[in-house]
């Protein structure tokens, strides 16, 4: 079917095949193409086959901004259903009329894209908790007014008690008498009954208004930053990429809390600057945390090894961090092999216990579902120490990041240009 794809010369074939860059040779190049290139590739055949439901699963991972771009106007055409996985947040804005939200058990379909259907969230959990704040209040009112009208009744109870009187003492056995013919000597115990019944019914709903939990951690410790002026001062220069390719740069600067975000489309060597990088750090090797782009299966087993075996102080802290970040401590210390996603935070939280002085990460959130992107941003926001990101995540960079550093590339010549960015991120 591919191969009948990249063939078809009608008119919808070759439109979307230049729309997204789609060569004719693609099928016997698969194993030298990027990700980007086979995601496209894979999308216009799917859009070739003019399906009424199309179903996508996390279409921009892997891939840089002007991929992003190209797929997000290949796919605003499609005239059918469509469903989309994704952690991408302004992908689901620009193209999704509705979300089905899955949290805590819970489906749930709001409208709009992400930032609306979060918004809607917040709106409810604020409501939420107001009307559990009503209900609670409400039940500490009842409870003080039964302990009251306990006491009341309990002194109806010894008024009407003959227990105590003279045997002689005709007109008080004659009025406890008629108190209780009348009625009159079970009012406070029937009153009391009814506020119990109704402190009850207040109590129950509250329980059911559901309020979900949000996790506060601290998750920096004190020494985690630099006491040294500069984690890095590389002079100007050129980093070799083979093939010919040299990135030219400028004078490369970390300072203690600069938060850096390295940008630039797929292939112009982002990877390869960081291991160019990684021996020039002014860091302790133990005040160092680097998380790669992809993480083998043999180092998921070393990494989940290492933390089992972890001073129980230290395997404490790792596991609050773990928990702050939207995975269940215990579930993934029990896991032969955690996903891709538990992974990577799990590496985090071992370089967070670490007291970094640096921390590096290849793109991040790549594996992550949208509550743990987030949770992951909020953390690194109130981080003390240096960051260098790579990410093609811009509502992620533009979270974080204070500087960039951005590879452009003009006829074959790669260059990198460093900025300053705004001074204070906001959190999601």
């Amino acid at each position: 079917m591919l191969a009948d794809f990249l063939q078809d010369y009608d008119a919808h074939a070759c439109i979307l095949r230049g729309q997204l860059g789609i060569e004719h040779d693609y099928l016997e190049r698969w194993s030298l193409l990027s990700h980007g290139q086979r995601k496209r590739t894979q999308i216009a055949h799917a859009l070739w086959q003019r399906p009424q439901i199309l179903a996508i699963d996390e279409p921009t991972n892997h891939i840089d901004a002007h991929a992003r771009e190209v797929l997000l106007e290949a796919l605003r055409g499609f005239i059918g259903i469509g469903l989309i996985v994704s952690h991408d947040r302004a992908w689901i804005d620009a193209l999704c009329g509705q979300c089905l939200w899955l949290e805590h058990g819970r489906a749930e379909v709001r409208p709009g894209g992400y930032t609306t259907g979060l918004e809607l969230r917040l709106q409810a959990q604020a409501s939420a908790c107001r009307e559990r704040d009503k209900l609670v209040d409400q039940g500490n009112r009842l409870q003080r007014e039964l302990a009251a009208r306990r006491e009341t009744a309990s002194r109806a109870n010894k008024k009407r008690s003959k227990r105590g009187l003279s045997s002689k003492d005709h007109d008080a056995k004659s009025r406890i008498n008629l108190a209780r013919l009348t009625g009159k000597d079970g009012q406070a115990g029937r009153l009391l009954g009814q506020l119990s019944a109704r402190s009850e019914r207040s109590a129950e709903q509250a329980k059911k208004v559901q309020v979900d939990k949000v996790r506060t951690i601290d998750f920096w410790l004190p020494e985690s930053r630099s006491k040294r002026r500069l984690l890095l001062d590389v002079p100007p220069g050129r980093v070799e990429l083979g093939d010919g390719r040299a990135l030219v740069h400028p004078q490369l600067v970390i300072r203690p809390s600069e938060r850096i975000a390295l940008s630039g489309a797929n292939g112009l060597g982002k990877s390869s600057l960081l291991r160019h990088l990684a021996p020039l750090f002014n860091v302790e090797p133990d005040c160092l945390t680097q998380m790669p782009q992809d993480i083998d299966i043999d180092n998921s087993l070393k990494l989940i090894e290492h933390v089992r075996g972890l001073p129980a102080e230290q395997l404490g802290h790792v596991m609050n961090v773990v928990a702050g970040l939207g995975s269940e401590p215990s579930r993934l210390l029990r896991s032969a092999l955690p996903s891709p996603g538990e992974i990577r935070k799990l590496m985090l939280a071992v370089g967070i216990s670490n007291k970094p002085h640096l921390i590096v990460l290849d793109e991040p959130t790549n594996h992550l579902d949208l509550p743990s992107i987030e949770a992951m941003q909020n953390a690194l926001a109130d981080c003390p120490c240096a960051l260098l990101l790579v990410s093609h995540d811009q509502a992620f960079l533009s979270g974080l990041a204070t500087s960039q550093w951005e590879i452009r590339t003009d006829s074959g010549n790669l260059e990198l240009i460093a900025t300053r960015l705004q001074s204070d991120v906001q959190k999601p």
